[in-house]
């Protein structure tokens, strides 16, 4: 992970899961859903093709994870990193400790996937709540090896790495919370919008580590350069509201426009008055019944 190609699958990862998201975090806000996902119906009702049983979202994360580890292992070409510990040296000391925390950290991502396949799939009934907090352990677990990963950093790779712990702290703070209360909007607007600012702090990343936008790289020492990292990652929360907010429009358009069972012609609605008495609210209502029998 520590190459250009290592921080850009990470970073479309995030951003790709987080518009995914935002998307159905739209619909179920346009839609006055209960839950963000809803449940799966039990697996005897979903058919008996592989394709109705088998989870897309959740073969994504297992496929993009096992890239992820192998990639560490053995890439470039020729490559082998699986070996931890140098046995030749009578010190024994830990080998390529960078590689076994990225593995871990898509390790856990890969177990999440895993999780949610066994949840959807394998089981008579889907348990939401293994499925989150399965992700939840898994943005924890990156948290805390982004943690470990600043030491022995220049100040600039530190900075960098800090930035990305905020929202990767937050998503699995939210995910926890879901555990328990899963039906809570603002968390889900909160989860949405973190997730995006991940997404494309990572790809941020990639420009000021690998390919400075000026040709010039950073200078790590230069106070200068390290409070624009702040301000940048300032800006990045508000690319991020930005784009949910797109999203949510353009969810909305289609919804209003598109959507079954909106713009029924021939519905008509009264509201409730207050300042009417009993009998004339009684009238009112029979007027309304005779009114939707007519529809």
């Amino acid at each position: 992970m520590g190459t250009l190609k290592g921080h850009l699958l990470p970073g479309m990862f995030f951003l790709f899961f987080a518009l995914y998201y935002s998307v159905l975090l739209s619909l179920a806000l346009l839609r006055g859903q209960r839950l963000l996902k809803p449940p799966l119906p039990p697996r005897e009702k979903r058919g008996n093709r592989w394709w109705q049983l088998v989870p897309v979202e959740a073969m994504v994360k297992v496929i993009i994870s096992l890239t992820g580890i192998i990639s560490e292992f053995f890439y470039p070409p020729g490559i082998n990193r699986l070996k931890m510990v140098d046995w030749e040296d009578p010190q024994r000391p830990f080998l390529f400790h960078n590689s076994w925390q990225h593995v871990t950290m898509y390790g856990f991502f890969l177990l999440s996937g895993l999780v949610d396949i066994v949840s959807q799939s394998c089981q008579a009934r889907q348990n939401m709540k293994l499925e989150r907090a399965a992700e939840a352990l898994a943005f924890c677990v990156l948290a805390l090896l982004m943690v470990a990963h600043v030491e022995n950093k220049s100040t600039l790779e530190i900075r960098v790495h800090i930035l990305f712990i905020v929202p990767t702290f937050l998503v699995g703070l939210v995910l926890t919370i879901e555990v328990w209360m899963p039906d809570q909007p603002p968390l889900w607007v909160l989860k949405t919008w973190m997730g995006m600012v991940l997404g494309s702090w990572l790809l941020q990343v990639c420009m000021v580590m690998y390919v400075p936008p000026t040709g010039q790289p950073w200078q790590a020492e230069n106070p200068v350069d390290l409070a624009f990292l702040t301000i940048f990652f300032c800006w990045h929360l508000g690319l991020g509201a930005a784009m949910l907010a797109a999203v949510y429009g353009i969810c909305s358009l289609w919804h209003h426009r598109c959507s079954p069972g909106t713009g029924i012609s021939g519905a008509k609605y009264q509201p409730c008055p207050t300042g009417y008495s009993s009998e004339e609210l009684e009238k009112l209502g029979a007027g309304a019944e005779l009114q939707d029998g007519s529809v």
